[in-house]
């Protein structure tokens, strides 16, 4: 399928002036992400940036050998190498498909050098990036002081914004690693949620059933992320 033939809808991309979107698209390509697929891994070459347009990717970094935790997620409001937009093109995170869908890549030269070409891509990357370091922080925060139950409907809600379904499937083994908890804990924290009509959980098939139930049951940290974004980058 050729990118003249898909909606657009990663926010970074439709938010350029057309002379902008134009000569980025004419670079990349439209590529399936596929679930569990390794796109980068930390201290390692990046060859690519990705622009999801359907389906999401994880940013973890790892605990100890056998275990990683997940810091960011990345959907259509974003991009997976953003760091190049201050020259490095050595990955700094592990990243991993969790959701599949398409996305657009651009081989990491032509990203640079579209970088150099318009200070219009430049000033926005800039901007996502700073928005990328203060999640990164407020999830860092996260982890260390708020309860399972809050960060998992926190995940969830960030899940549901960029998966734009209230459906989705994911393992309780999965989330246990995502959030870097026991799965026992996982276990009690969704069955909380769904005592509490807030959620549907059966074998790995998760509906959201309350949205603003499930934004009250969540950390502070679910809004404050939305309205660093939309401070930011609007």
């Amino acid at each position: 399928m050729l990118i003249s033939e898909v909606q657009l809808i990663n926010h970074l991309i439709t938010d350029l002036p057309a002379l902008e979107r134009n000569r980025l698209l004419a670079e990349c390509e439209l590529v399936d992400l596929v679930f569990a697929e390794i796109l980068t891994e930390p201290n390692e070459a990046m060859q690519y940036a990705w622009f999801p347009n359907q389906g999401f990717i994880s940013l973890t970094v790892p605990v100890d050998k056998s275990s990683n935790l997940e810091v960011g997620l990345i959907g259509n409001e974003g991009m997976l190498g953003n760091t190049l937009v201050l020259g490095v093109t050595i990955a700094p995170l592990h990243s991993l498909v969790q959701g599949a869908g398409q996305a657009l890549r651009i081989p990491v030269a032509n990203l640079q050098q579209q970088i150099k070409q318009s200070p219009i891509l430049e000033a926005m990357l800039k901007k996502y990036l700073y928005v990328t370091l203060v999640q990164l922080s407020q999830t860092a925060g996260c982890t260390r002081f708020h309860l399972v139950e809050a960060r998992l409907a926190r995940w969830l809600l960030m899940t549901r914004d960029r998966a734009e379904s209230n459906e989705f499937r994911i393992t309780q083994e999965f989330l246990a690693y995502m959030l870097g908890v026991r799965r026992v804990g996982v276990t009690r924290a969704a069955t909380a949620l769904h005592k509490r009509q807030l959620i549907k959980y059966h074998r790995g098939n998760i509906t959201i059933l309350d949205v603003k139930g499930l934004e009250a049951s969540a950390c502070s940290c679910y809004k404050i992320d939305k309205k660093t974004y939309k401070r930011i980058m609007q």
